[in-house]
């Protein structure tokens, strides 16, 4: 079963914790901007903390404006090959969610290799804004958002045969018989 690594925005804190944990694993320094995972944060309003991780494409663009075939989709994750890259950055600006990353003192792009099946940022993450969920779990707190929010509604407005109509819904306890 393929799984993929998903951010939960709500849930961050913006403590970069997952940040240090891949540099760290991958490169044995305590030097954030060589994580393969980056926190955006933006301020004062409205407060957004959003991790920023590769969503291992089906179909990557990354690996498509690769000139030298140095990124290949595999079952599982688009793989980086550092011995064909050459350092063109062409995966880092093909990347649709800005997900890879170029470092001055790297040769080759930042990218997430899942850390082999079992990612590092994942276990680290305090608040669980991280998770390696199976594919077809991908945005379910999205659906189950939307149901709670429904569940919550008094009225809905549509349009039907071009007029605007409102369906009100009876509040749970007032129902007349």
């Amino acid at each position: 079963m393929a799984r993929k690594l998903a951010a939960v925005p709500e849930l961050c804190s913006g403590c970069r914790i997952c940040e240090l944990t891949c540099a760290i694993e991958h490169f044995g320094v305590n030097n954030p901007k060589k994580s393969a995972v980056r926190v955006l944060v933006t301020y004062p309003h409205p407060v957004v903390r959003l991790p920023i991780v590769c969503s291992q494409c089906k179909l990557p663009l990354c690996a498509e404006a690769c000139p030298v075939g140095a990124l290949r989709r595999t079952e599982t994750l688009v793989e980086q090959d550092h011995t064909h890259c050459i350092s063109c950055m062409k995966c880092v600006e093909a990347c649709p969610f800005g997900a890879i990353f170029a470092h001055g003192d790297l040769e080759y792009p930042i990218k997430c290799d899942l850390c082999g099946g079992q990612p590092k940022c994942v276990e680290s993450c305090p608040k669980g804004a991280l998770r390696f969920i199976p594919e077809q779990a991908l945005g379910e707190s999205k659906r189950m958002n939307n149901i709670l929010t429904y569940t919550h509604m008094k009225e809905i407005e549509f349009t039907e045969k071009g007029e605007q109509r409102i369906i009100r819904y009876a509040e749970i306890g007032h129902e007349e018989l």
